[in-house]
């Protein structure tokens, strides 16, 4: 049997540009479409423990203090745990309305995504994120 691994870090790839462009329309529902029913997303000070939730969540920011918001997304990595799990490592920022780069370091998070392949679907299964911090000199 050949190796799809091209194939699945390009759907893998999709799955995470589609949810860059929902947050960017402010689409709470389409920023979760790919999540699966169980996801979690640990954040600081906080765990969202459905993909409801999420969305519930999302909602709220893009209403509010997230109105108007896109991200900055750089993927580090992708590595694949057996067949059907992945772990994608990435630094991403909010950016605000009129915004088109990251202002300074002191906004960026390292990102955590654990995907899991589930009836041939790649979905979002967990997510986590940490500040970055300012190297030790």
């Amino acid at each position: 049997m050949p190796d799809n691994r091209a194939e699945d870090e390009a759907a893998i790839r999709a799955v995470l540009v589609e949810s860059y462009k929902a947050w960017e329309a402010g689409d709470a529902h389409g920023m979760v479409a790919d999540y699966a029913a169980d996801a979690t997303a640990i954040m600081t000070g906080s765990l969202r423990d459905s993909r409801e939730v999420i969305r519930e969540n999302m909602a709220l920011g893009f209403e509010g203090p997230l109105k108007g918001s896109s991200t900055y997304n750089k993927q580090l990595g992708i590595r694949f745990v057996g067949r059907d799990a992945a772990i994608v490592i990435s630094e991403s920022a909010i950016l605000f309305p009129g915004e088109t780069e990251v202002p300074d370091d002191s906004r960026k998070v390292n990102a955590t995504w654990v995907f899991e392949k589930r009836d041939g679907r790649w979905l979002i299964a967990a997510y986590h994120n940490s500040p970055v911090l300012a190297s030790a000199p």
